[in-house]
């Protein structure tokens, strides 16, 4: 398992950008996929994106695909979630996942996953 810390949350209105960040312990970090991950009150933990270990294959859910972008630094341990034109739906708690190699059919099932970041807030205003 790897530890992950995620930062870059915030409070922001409709249509403007943020960045997340999920910075990630120990020399194993580019041997993960890793994923992107959101929960909003009162709802079910929902898929957003996933890199895979290289950074060549990317998966998106279809709410966020062509406003969202993952990318990952394997030298700097860390994975990022480009969020423009955001909406107010999606507000919600961002958690960053890691998992070891698996089927990449499977790459959006939470329970694929290990590791957990603690969560950052998302908060978006109309």
């Amino acid at each position: 398992q790897v530890q992950l810390v995620e930062s870059g949350g915030g409070l922001v209105q409709a249509g403007d950008s943020l960045r997340l960040s999920c910075a990630a312990s120990g020399r194993t970090f580019s041997s993960y996929d890793m994923g992107w991950f959101r929960q909003a009150p009162g709802k079910e933990r929902e898929f957003v994106a996933a890199i895979s270990r290289s950074g060549w294959l990317k998966n998106y859910a279809d709410s966020v695909k062509g406003r969202f972008t993952i990318s990952r630094d394997n030298a700097k341990n860390t994975v990022y979630l480009q969020m423009n034109s955001l909406k107010p739906e999606d507000t919600a708690a961002y958690y960053c996942a890691a998992r070891p190699v698996s089927s990449w059919e499977a790459v959006s099932d939470w329970k694929q996953y290990d590791s957990w970041g603690q969560g950052t807030q998302v908060t978006v205003s109309s």
